[in-house]
């Protein structure tokens, strides 16, 4: 676990903003994580924010395996009212959980969609569970699934269903500066083109080489001749795959990786886009729908987004996790354009009514409240 943006995904984004929230509600909030890369910069930022970052020496970056400092996460488990344990498969959760467990401290677990073995490291995963991993999960005084349909993967740990309170993904608005998206249009040569965006890391599951594929047959026809489309994320072991793609391909003049991406040049992506497009082909509850509807900026989306509710208020489509679900929604979203901003003005009316982080983390104070009495 790590609270780096860059390699920490959504769970260092969800512990970065409830703790923040958590904060301007007026409780203090500690953040235990391994320092993989992390910048005097970023851990000055959080405690401008009032945050209590304690960051472990990493030893092993690709597991984030802390150095073991069993005296330190015990004085602030000692000093905690209640523990959250983020994500899963984390060494961290393991040693907080054995210091939670000895000193009888109420804890809550919420691992974001990280419950189901999917992708590398299958054996170590399943070792993990046999040995620690499934007891945090069926131990925890409260479980929390970021969207329903995260509940049947508490279940097949065999936590009752009953037992499991959805607290979804939220956004704080001021993040997010006003922009028109120009300077991001200029500094990668878009011009005025219609574009499509993709913000994720670069991975099997976040489905970019299903989005490349899907919009290389939609141009084979000419349909999206004008269109460009933008990787914007890290590298998460696909990239050179899709740049083998893109350079076979008749598209590779349209086509443009960016890397990483945050603050402000984050904004303006969003504000740059014609639409965005999250093809997971597995996710819990994706953070990135909110940003792009706090921006205005309409969404296609895989059914395996946990977001289902785009296609109910007609802020973008849901399609099947799949390169011909994907193309049917291209051709969709891009055979009428006139028809993107609505969809936009639809998608930040429903984020800014429902998805709020100071009015999220109402939730989780009711959830503590009720496991500390």
């Amino acid at each position: 676990m790590t609270l780096d943006p860059v390699t920490g995904g959504g769970s260092a984004e969800r512990t970065l903003q409830i703790s923040r929230a958590l904060n301007r509600a007026g409780h203090q909030c500690a953040i235990l994580t391994t320092d993989t890369g992390l910048s005097s910069a970023y851990l000055h930022q959080c405690r401008k924010w009032g945050l209590n970052v304690v960051a472990l020496p990493s030893l092993w970056r690709r597991f984030y395996l802390p150095k073991p400092s069993q005296d330190q996460i015990k004085k602030l488990v000692a000093g905690a009212d209640v523990v959250n344990l983020m994500n899963h498969w984390t060494l961290i959760n393991a040693l907080v959980y054995r210091a939670v467990k000895k000193l009888a401290k109420p804890y809550t677990v919420c691992p974001a969609g990280a419950l189901p073995i999917f992708g590398r490291s299958k054996v170590l995963k399943n070792l993990y569970n046999h040995l620690i991993g499934r007891e945090i999960i069926l131990r925890a005084a409260g479980c929390i699934a970021i969207s329903s349909n995260e509940i049947d993967h508490f279940k097949s740990y065999g936590v009752q269903s009953d037992q499991v309170s959805v607290v979804p993904n939220g956004i704080n608005p001021d993040d997010y500066s006003e922009s028109d998206g120009k300077k991001f249009r200029v500094r990668y040569g878009l011009g005025d083109a219609p574009m499509i965006l993709f913000l994720g890391r670069l991975n099997i599951i976040k489905g970019p080489d299903m989005l490349l594929e899907a919009f290389c047959r939609c141009n084979q026809g000419g349909r999206l001749k004008a269109y460009h489309l933008v990787f914007a994320g890290p590298d998460g072991g696909m990239l050179n795959e899709l740049r083998r793609m893109v350079e076979v391909s008749d598209v590779k003049d349209r086509v443009h990786f960016t890397g990483h991406i945050g603050g402000s040049e984050k904004s303006d992506a969003f504000r740059a886009a014609d639409f965005l497009v999250i093809p997971s082909r597995q996710e819990a509850m994706s953070i990135v729908v909110l940003e792009s509807g706090i921006t205005g900026t309409p969404v296609l989306i895989t059914d395996q987004c946990g977001f289902d509710e785009v296609d109910a208020i007609s802020g973008g489509m849901v399609v099947a996790a799949s390169i011909e679900g994907l193309q049917e929604g291209l051709l969709a979203m891009t055979g009428n354009p006139d028809k993107l901003k609505i969809m936009g003005q639809n998608l930040l009316k429903f984020t800014r009514e429902h998805f709020l982080w100071d009015h999220i983390v109402n939730r989780y104070l009711e959830l503590f409240s009720r496991i500390m009495h």
